[in-house]
């Protein structure tokens, strides 16, 4: 019996792999600005929802506690009870490593995150 062997039956040329990796990598260039700007977005609307709680929060407590224009609020303790907390029993934070800061009553924006207008989207109450 005559075996018979056929050249290059068994695999991709370097050229073929080539062409591949750089269709993977155009690929990766157009997603991962994308994925990137899509999280800073996700965080901007995040923080400014936390912002929004907590600006309804010093309404209600203002209101109950009988503050007026100009009073301090301690934050978080006197918000506490006026918001939905997260799993560890605190306030949420700002998911970008902000951190939120409270005006006096009355004064608007009620409440402040730090990285305000250092980041593309801004985090600030429209």
């Amino acid at each position: 019996m005559k075996t018979t062997r056929t050249s290059g039956s068994g695999g991709f040329t370097l050229v073929e792999i080539m062409i591949v990796v750089a269709i993977i990598a155009l690929l990766a260039a157009i997603a991962i600005p994308n994925l990137l700007r899509a999280s800073a977005r996700s965080q901007a609307t995040t923080c400014i929802n936390n912002l929004r709680q907590i600006d309804t929060a010093i309404q209600q407590f203002s209101v109950e506690a009988k503050k007026h224009v100009g009073d301090v609020i301690n934050f978080p303790d006197d918000l506490t009870p006026y918001i939905k907390l997260n799993r560890t029993g605190q306030i949420p934070a700002c998911p970008a490593n902000g951190s939120y800061s409270l005006a006096t009553v009355g004064a608007y924006p009620s409440a402040l995150c730090s990285i305000g207008t250092t980041v593309n989207p801004p985090h600030l109450q429209p």
